[in-house]
């Protein structure tokens, strides 16, 4: 067994690609060593901005060898399916193996010594790497089939313990040498495998392990800040991007001019990560006047100047955002909003300005019906004119990330009141799973508007999304607004056909990480076979849907959904619609149709029930009367329970018809000889049906 080391060294290698890189290399390996019917041990993947580098511990040093069996024709087959059998193996008949009557080509093919495989598979490799961008390099980049690699590639080593693996990519040949340190060490290593690869390049100021480069960049940042009694500004992301720009990181401390600071935070943190890879510090709680950047090599005076370089450049950066400020604020935001008549929102759906019309109508609406309690209409219908304004700003224009924060700024600083300045800055959110929803009344006021006007215009316009195609946000847009309707407790319909259904979709989305169930949703949301809607106010619709999971984890809710599924099974089998389903059929006048009282109906339907029971011609079996009598103890209990919204209560209603609808299949005939009997036990079930439909349509539960 021997460890492989491969490294491919190139120019630069943008820090966004590496970590996609290193799943491709290892990925491709493991692809052409399968092929070859190799399987290496540990595999680790590194990568710095020059290189790439892989080792496969415990490599055998040759495949085995195989035998390959290739099914033929029948012995007794014309001799043209022999004859094309044979020149599709290139073989001969005396060399083919008779077994069974048919005809088999046998082939041994030997081991390959690992070398050779590796030989082969490095070129495969680096010409079927998928970078998402690439470019092709010299004088062979005239030709289409030229090697294309991220940046032009330099350098290969392929080692297999301690011999060299011989190979080429276009022009490049396979060695033992690379290079350490641009600065440092630009001269040549000579590596003598896996074994020694990282330490040598340690050694040359080159730390080829990404993850030890993070690492330093991230303590030594937050050690720079903390010598200056400063406080880092944690960034993750930046962490990652700057360990993925150096094969050294040194982090240094600078500072920049103090009147940057009337520029607001987020504007100068901005400034300093996206154009300049910096972080920020904070003191007591506020951003402070330095910055934390990551040096790519040990500078002899500690670091001074590069810290004095980088100081110009940002001072440079934050010169151009503090006048972008200043200037922006000579003119008020509603002033900048009359600027959005010139934005086309979509073609068929107008300008931004038209937009925003619909959105201060809608938020005051919201507020005005009640929907949104708590808020001030006219703050709400101000907030929601002016949401958009800073779009048209300098700063928004320059930082696109900042629209909505901008805007927020804006309002203050003319004086608007703290809710229409919050509902300005806030009115995007929640743009993820991980952002907080507003809480604020005017300010979910004004962003549950303008997410239900997008959602409404493009569903309108047939703009939906299609599988995996979403350009206009509307799923991001959907789980915003369940967010706001059930984080705040508002009580409105989701809506009606497709966008009900959209809905359904994403609450399903939503609440599988909260472990809910998505057939329990459907079986709450969904319209329930032709007994009525559906839920479709999202808090009643969670509360019930809880409510149901609990029941179908019992013993009961486990057994009166089987009992339902068996009843629901004869009648289906039966075609039968229960007594409104007769009526229909028959051309009766349904007695229910002309009441307008909804307080009188279930009086009616239940002396309908009572006449039903006397102008039964037999008398019913003690399990069918039981069961009849818990339905008419249970039905009206259920129902009013689910209009008082006690969804457990309801709950434990049905649960009282577990052991009546267990012991009338044990011991009633459904489908009796006497069509009497029959008809008034399928009545029965479909009672039965309806009263379980009237809390949740269990049809669409599994199990």
């Amino acid at each position: 067994m021997s460890d492989f080391l491969l490294e491919l060294r190139s120019e630069e290698i943008p820090a966004r690609m590496q970590a996609g890189a290193r799943a491709s290399l290892e990925k491709l390996f493991r692809e052409q060593l399968a092929a070859a019917g190799l399987k290496p041990g540990a595999i680790t993947v590194w990568s710095t901005p020059r290189r790439l580098a892989l080792i496969a511990r415990d490599l055998p040093l040759a495949t085995e060898a195989v035998s390959e069996e290739l099914k033929g024709p029948k012995t007794s087959a014309p001799p043209q399916a022999l004859e094309g059998f044979l020149r599709k193996t290139g073989l001969t008949q005396d060399q083919l193996t008779e077994r069974d009557g048919i005809y088999f080509a046998v082939t041994e093919k030997p081991g390959r010594a690992t070398r050779d495989v590796l030989a082969e598979a490095i070129p495969a490799i680096v010409r079927a790497f998928p970078w998402p961008k690439s470019q092709r390099w010299g004088a062979q980049s005239i030709s289409t089939e030229s090697l294309r690699w991220v940046r032009p590639l330099s350098g290969i080593v392929a080692i297999l313990g301690e011999d060299l693996v011989e190979t080429a990519v276009g022009d490049i040949q396979s060695g033992y040498a690379t290079k350490g340190h641009r600065f440092h060490h630009p001269g040549e290593i000579t590596i003598g495998g896996a074994h020694d690869y990282a330490d040598k390049l340690r050694a040359c100021h080159v730390l080829v392990d990404h993850a030890e480069r993070q690492d330093i960049v991230r303590s030594k940042a937050a050690e720079a800040a903390s010598a200056a009694g400063l406080t880092l500004v944690a960034d993750e992301g930046l962490v990652i991007e700057n360990a993925g720009l150096t094969e050294w990181p040194v982090p240094l401390l600078g500072r920049f001019d103090e009147t940057f600071l009337e520029v607001p935070p987020e504007v100068i943190q901005l400034t300093a990560r996206t154009n300049q890879k910096y972080f920020v510090c904070e003191a007591g709680g506020k951003l402070a006047n330095a910055f934390v950047c990551t040096a790519n090599i040990e500078a002899s005076d500690g670091g001074t100047a590069i810290v004095d370089g980088n100081r110009k450049v940002l001072a440079a950066r934050l010169s151009d955002a503090r006048f972008f400020w200043q200037q922006d604020r000579k003119i008020a935001l509603a002033d900048q909003a009359r600027k959005l008549e010139r934005i086309t929102f979509h073609e068929k759906l107008g300008t931004v300005a038209d937009k925003v019309e619909r959105v201060a109508k809608l938020a005051r609406w919201l507020v005005e019906e009640g929907v949104v309690k708590g808020a001030d209409a006219d703050q709400a219908e101000q907030a929601a004119r002016l949401a958009k304004a800073d779009l048209v700003t300098e700063m928004v224009g320059e930082f696109p990330e900042l629209q909505g924060l901008m805007g927020g700024y804006y309002a203050r600083a003319e004086g608007l009141s703290d809710a229409v300045a919050d509902a300005i800055r806030d009115h995007y959110k929640p743009v993820g799973q991980s952002d907080d929803a507003p809480t604020a009344p005017v300010t979910v006021a004004v962003s549950l508007a303008d997410k239900l006007d997008t959602l409404q215009s493009f569903f309108a316009i047939d703009e939906k999304p299609t599988g995996s195609k979403d350009p206009f946000a509307l799923r991001r847009a959907a789980l915003g607004i369940i967010r706001l309707i059930t984080e705040n407790g508002l009580r409105m319909s989701a809506g009606e056909g497709d966008l009900l259904d959209f809905f359904a979709d994403r609450l399903k989305v939503q609440q599988k990480e909260a472990g809910v169930r998505h057939d329990l949703i459907d079986a709450v949301f969904a319209p329930r076979n032709g007994d009525g809607g559906g839920e479709d106010d999202l808090v009643r619709l969670l509360a019930r849907v809880h409510a149901l999971q609990a029941f179908v984890g019992t013993e009961d809710g486990t057994n009166l959904l089987a009992g339902y599924k068996r009843a629901a099974n004869i009648l289906k089998k039966e075609d039968w619609h229960g007594s409104e389903g007769e009526i229909a059929r028959t051309g009766e006048e349904d007695p229910l149709a002309q009441v307008d009282d909804p307080d009188l109906a279930p009086v009616i339907a239940a002396k309908m029930a009572d006449r039903h029971a006397q102008d039964l011609s037999y008398t019913p079996e003690p399990a069918e009367k039981a069961l009849t009598d818990a339905l008419d103890a249970a039905g009206p209990q259920a129902a009013a329970a689910v209009e008082a919204e006690a969804f457990a209560t309801a709950m434990a209603a049905l649960a009282t018809l577990r052991a009546p609808i267990d012991a009338f299949f044990d011991s009633v005939t459904v489908n009796d000889a006497d069509e009497i009997k029959r008809r008034s036990r399928l009545d029965l079930l479909a009672r039965f049906r309806q009263a379980v439909h009237g809390v949740a349509d269990f049809s669409k539960i599994e199990g």
